[in-house]
């Protein structure tokens, strides 16, 4: 299967499922138990690495539609009794998405090297070394 074909049914998948975590009533929440700044932040990360990745010539749509969804999500929480919105969950979000996006950015931009430092040859052993 092709990374971006992948990617793209992995991050809507991601959305929706970010979607489902955010809108639910608190006590159906998915946990995976850590701090909660952590899991949005990563959510939000992992979202932004895979849009960009799934859609790599789309970069400003991508950020819009992903720091979008983190503050529309958040705002969407007002209309549940037992949810609440707050800037510092939108902050953490937004970082996390910003971070994603990046990384994504950066992976693309250094794939070749990347996967050429696989590949490269051992040192050889050193004079001290080879007497040893």
């Amino acid at each position: 299967m092709d990374i971006r074909r992948a990617a793209t049914v992995l991050a809507w998948l991601l959305l929706a499922l970010v979607a489902y975590s955010t809108l639910s009533p608190i006590g159906m929440r998915p946990r995976i138990g850590t701090w909660v700044h952590v899991e949005r932040f990563g959510a939000y990360g992992l979202i932004g690495f895979l849009f960009v990745t799934a859609y790599p010539r789309r970069l400003p749509i991508v950020l819009g539609m992903v720091l979008g969804a983190a503050v529309g999500f958040e705002l969407l929480q007002m209309l549940s009794a037992d949810r609440h919105a707050r800037m510092e969950d939108v902050a953490v979000k937004m970082a996390g998405a910003a971070c994603g996006v990046g990384a994504a950015l950066f992976a693309a931009r250094h794939w070749r090297h990347l996967r050429g430092w696989q590949n490269k040859p051992k040192l050889k052993p050193s004079q001290v070394e080879r007497s040893a």
